[in-house]
């Protein structure tokens, strides 16, 4: 189960409350108990009771046989106030496009954090296990596209990421700072980066950073398929040169 965003609001006020409440559903949920909401947020019964009252008359919850979710008005809200909506428009076409070309699942991401939130997902005719979702997060370190991100981002990220652990989701998952470091720097190199059965076995992916108009990686682009039929170094110059097109896109709106 994913962590749902990260928040520095404390829980000693309201909004502080209303925040850890919403902050407190994943990707995976269908519907959560009061008591499991106590238990990751850490709020007093009588407390979380009151909020999730008020959340739910709002519309930002929905309660279905003492289950709560999170409320259509939620996603009503997230649509409108997204900043990644610029570019996705810009995005989309050239995503489209290298789907087609590859047959493969396709990934756009932005860096939160030290995660890599997912933004859009293109699945490929020919399906395969990827634990990537929209909205979904996974680490920097263990991803392609995470990589191409962390690979350009300002270097207390990656001292925040290796702080927080590199936690082994497989026996290939690169958990030594030094390795890591060292990968990043050939991202740097050569434009792509690479993710060999790291966050899933029997998962590969490469991956090219989106830049803006002055040069920040904004998003990177992926294609991740099966070890059995996917060759990411093969297809490298193919999502470089998609991630290159989001850039130009980019640069000229």
């Amino acid at each position: 189960m994913n962590p749902g965003p990260r928040s520095s609001t404390g829980t000693d006020t309201v909004l502080g409350k209303v925040v850890a409440v919403l902050g407190a559903f994943t990707m995976d949920d269908r519907g959560v108990t009061l008591a499991e909401l106590g238990r990751r947020t850490g709020l007093a019964k009588g407390t979380l009771h009151r909020v999730c009252g008020d959340l739910v008359a709002s519309g930002l919850l929905e309660r279905r046989d003492d289950l709560y979710r999170l409320g259509r008005l939620m996603f009503e809200l997230g649509m409108r106030a997204s900043v990644e909506r610029d570019l996705l428009e810009v995005a989309t076409p050239f995503l489209e496009e290298l789907r087609a070309e590859v047959n493969e699942t396709v990934h756009l991401g932005v860096r939160d954090g030290i995660d890599v939130v997912y933004i859009a997902k293109l699945g490929g005719r020919r399906q395969a296990a990827v634990p990537s979702r929209t909205g979904g997060r996974l680490g920097l370190y263990c991803t392609a596209v995470g990589k191409a991100l962390l690979a350009h981002a300002p270097k207390d990220v990656l001292e925040s990421v290796v702080a927080a652990g590199l936690a082994r989701h497989t026996a290939r998952t690169v958990t030594a700072p030094g390795i890591l470091a060292r990968q990043l720097a050939q991202v740097r190199t050569t434009g792509v980066a690479y993710e060999f059965e790291e966050s899933r076995l029997g998962l590969v992916c490469v991956g090219a950073p989106v830049f803006d108009l002055d040069g920040e990686a904004v998003a990177a682009v992926s294609v991740a398929g099966p070890v059995t039929r996917f060759n990411p170094q093969a297809n490298a110059d193919r999502v470089r040169v998609t991630a290159r097109g989001i850039s130009a896109t980019l640069a000229r709106r």
